[in-house]
């Protein structure tokens, strides 16, 4: 059975040393490097459509200390190509056995990489090099072997805090070798071998290659005893290891790397469909700003290897001594480089050459795009995805029309009836509103064809201006429509009376929400809904935008059996939608059958914020008064209900946080050293009018936003309740959080002290359930 599978991988693959005519000029750009210096040689392997359709060798292999011609099966050190090619697949195998799981820690598994602050590191934070390690081990004093390195690699400190930022490090790869041979029980080498290598017909790919090969390895560079590396790891890391480590080791042809990957696009016994799909899409925090599968590069500093003309959505890998391979799933392409840029003396580079090359090979080949595969990498890095990949389109000047425009435009077709005038009641306040200003009230009271009997006010009331549970019915004043306050103290009073809806045909909604979970208008909605299904009556939703866009997805989704006024369905703090859109998600999954119907927007974008859409920002509450305040309510609310002000009774609500038992310099500094993504934190003094500790000075934090497309606010929430709790754990009252993240890990696990980047990265796995979920509502795509 082995043989099948290595000779189909082989036969699939194997081509003679030529090329297809078009990519002719390939060999004038690999000649002008060699010209220039750039690298000595090179073998370059180009495969599109389960082909390979370019295999050349150029130059020279080695120039000290004699000449050799560069052949096509010259075997390279891939160097940090070995990080994608033995010890990522390893990893995934781990994970699709059930062995490992990638939001674990690490020291889970290594209890000794605990020491020095990374208990919390997972393993998922070491594959996209957001753990917070260094770069590489020192180096500067002498030290040999590889029990020595690991123990090195085991007590090194962080240098950030895990899943704040993106570095690029060796040592998250030597941790991860070093746990597959735990977790495997068998040295790396040889389950790269047995698991791998074999499986995929890589006969000449291998760490420690042995001296038969030695004529055909290109030779790297002088070492610091003025010895050329032939055969031995250019790495010095990996050379004081012994040769074999996760970051670098593995010797291989351009040949064997044109199986692998083949196998990446084909798919194989090796790893899963889904598991090679988990490993080469974003894995990244979702607010980074570059994008990283697990263990490849997708779109960031590193990326130029894919040129000017691939599209964004494939993934790659450099290796220091000149290799490098990028596999674009998209065209169905791969282009393998390989040289030994290093030699002789360390002064080549082959970033410029990749990079051609790459442009070259897109702009020659015919490369077709599907409409599905043209899908896929829109949603890697495109405009109305959650990932913040450095291309994105972060604003646009748009133009979006709101619900009411549209239905004004159609001449209120929507609500009028053929033979009598429906009696139409109306769910709003002052944010509803058209283009030219008018009232939605106002709007209706004069169409033709239909009647408003009763306006429905929500919280705050129909003038948005009101912060009390006492709102009782009152008359509208323009219209002496009579106006019902569906928000009270009681269940009761935050439901539409049965006796009115009985004289009602009819129920629209026009009203803004903020987009998070626990905003009440969502659950009026939602009551509403529920009510008119009794009624038997419809049920027509005027669409607005969702103010911080309809593309993000973040936080906690709430328990079942949590369900409350701030919490009418199992959502995400952040989930993303419209209210159209809410609408036939709460219809359709709690089972209400409403008559409904959705009058959409024109023009709206979901990566639109608000400030994109054109539109006229009307509070949508007293105390929601911009749209900054609006991008940080996801998270600051998430205190709110503690025992800390939120800047209530403030002219920045939302935007300060607060206590007369806060330091404020020190929770500023503290926040800071979190480098939370999109946000800084500045010691502030304020005294609030209103809400908790009025009247009292509270020192805390004024919360900056710097980057709204790197931000996640939920996150932001549990970092503020985390560091409340660790610095002020006698006098902050974690326990009233409960209510509005209603999600009891997350709350157990806040009080347990963990770090809220691990929290995050737990509660991922149940978002990502609900975006599946989430997808058949969606109107804006």
């Amino acid at each position: 059975m082995l043989f099948l599978i290595t000779h189909h991988a082989a036969a699939r693959t194997r081509k003679p040393a030529n090329a297809t005519p078009q990519l002719a000029r390939l060999d004038g750009i690999i000649e002008d490097a060699i010209r220039d210096g750039q690298v000595p040689g090179a073998v370059l392997l180009v495969g599109h459509d389960g082909k390979v359709v370019y295999r050349k060798a150029f130059g020279n292999r080695s120039l000290e200390p004699r000449r050799e011609a560069m052949t096509v099966d010259t075997v390279f050190d891939i160097a940090s190509l070995t990080k994608v090619v033995a010890t990522t697949v390893a990893v995934m195998q781990l994970e699709q056995k059930g062995d490992i799981r990638f939001n674990e820690p690490a020291a889970k598994y290594i209890p000794e990489f605990a020491q020095n602050g990374k208990e919390d590191v997972t393993i998922r934070q070491l594959l996209t090099h957001f753990s917070g390690l260094p770069e590489d081990l020192d180096l500067k004093q002498p030290w040999q072997g590889r029990d020595t390195g690991l123990q090195m690699a085991y007590a090194e400190k962080l240098i950030a805090p895990p899943g704040s930022r993106f570095l690029y490090s060796d040592v998250n790869f030597i941790v991860l070798g070093a746990l597959v041979e735990r977790v495997s029980g068998a040295p790396l080498e040889q389950y790269c071998r047995q698991h791998i290598f074999t499986p995929l017909g890589m006969t000449e790919t291998r760490f420690l290659p042995p001296r038969s090969w030695l004529m055909k390895i290109a030779p790297t560079q002088f070492d610091e005893q003025d010895h050329m590396l032939r055969g031995q790891v250019h790495d010095p890391t990996a050379r004081r290891v012994g040769g074999v480590a996760g970051h670098a080791g593995v010797f291989s042809t351009a040949d064997d790397l044109a199986k692998f990957s083949q196998f990446l696009l084909d798919g194989g016994s090796v790893l899963s469909p889904l598991m090679i799909e988990k490993m080469t899409t974003p894995q990244q925090p979702p607010t980074a700003q570059v994008l990283r599968g697990f263990g490849w590069d997708i779109d960031s500093p590193f990326s130029s290897l894919r040129g000017d003309l691939l599209p964004v959505g494939g993934f790659g890998h450099t290796g220091f001594t000149g290799t490098s391979i990028w596999i674009d799933p998209t065209t169905r392409t791969y282009i393998i480089l390989l040289t030994n840029a290093v030699h002789p003396r360390g002064k080549g580079s082959a970033v410029a050459l990749r990079s051609k090359l790459a442009t070259a090979v897109a702009a020659e080949l015919a490369l077709t795009v599907t409409e599905r595969d043209e899908a896929r990498w829109k949603s890697i890095t495109g405009y109305n995805e959650p990932q913040t990949a450095s291309r994105r389109l972060a604003v646009r000047n748009g133009s979006a029309r709101a619900g009411i425009d549209v239905l004004e435009e159609h001449d209120f077709e929507p609500l009028r009836a053929k033979e009598w005038k429906k009696r139409i009641g109306l769910l709003t306040n002052q944010t509803g509103i058209d283009s030219q200003g008018r009232r939605t009230i106002d709007v209706l009271a004069q169409a033709p064809g239909i009647s408003l009997d009763a306006i429905f006010s929500p919280e705050h009331g129909v003038t948005g201006t009101l912060d009390t549970t006492d709102i009782a019915n009152s008359k509208d004043a323009a219209t002496g429509i009579a106006v019902y306050s569906v928000y009270g103290g009681t269940d009761a009073a935050r439901r539409p009376a049965p006796e009115v809806l009985r004289n009602l045909d009819a129920i629209v909604v026009d009203i803004q929400d903020a987009g998070s979970r626990f905003y009440t208008y969502e659950t009026t909605l939602g009551y509403f809904l529920e009510a008119a299904a009794k009624a038997g009556i419809e049920v027509i939703v005027l669409d607005r935008p969702n103010p911080i866009t309809g593309s993000f997805v973040q936080g906690p989704v709430s328990d079942p059996g949590r369900e409350s006024f701030t919490n009418y369905f199992e959502l995400p703090v952040r989930h993303g939608m419209t209210m159209g859109e809410l609408a036939k998600l709460f219809n359709g999954e709690r089972n209400i059958h409403a008559r409904l119907t959705v009058i959409p927007m024109e023009g709206w974008m979901r990566g639109d914020w608000y400030d994109s859409t054109g539109l006229v920002w009307v509070n949508p509450s007293p105390n929601l008064r911009s749209l900054t305040e609006a991008a940080l309510y996801p998270g600051v609310a998430l205190v709110e209900g503690t025992n800390v002000s939120v800047g209530r009774g403030t002219d920045t609500p939302f935007e300060l946080m607060g206590a007369p038992w806060i330091k404020g310099r020190e929770f500023a500094q503290y926040m800071n050293a979190r480098e939370i993504s999109g946000v800084r934190f500045v010691a502030a003094s304020f005294t609030p009018s209103a809400s908790n500790y009025a009247g009292q000075k509270c020192e805390g934090v004024n919360i900056l936003l710097t980057d709204r497309n790197a931000f996640d606010a939920p996150e932001l929430g549990v970092e503020l309740a985390s560091a409340l709790h660790k610095l002020y754990p006698e006098q902050f009252h974690l326990e009233r959080m409960i209510d509005l993240i209603a999600n009891q890990s997350v709350y157990d696990a806040t009080a347990a002290g963990e770090d809220p980047r691990r929290i995050a990265a737990d509660w991922e796995e149940r978002l990502g359930r609900f975006q599946q979920m989430r997808q058949k509502y969606l109107i804006y795509k």
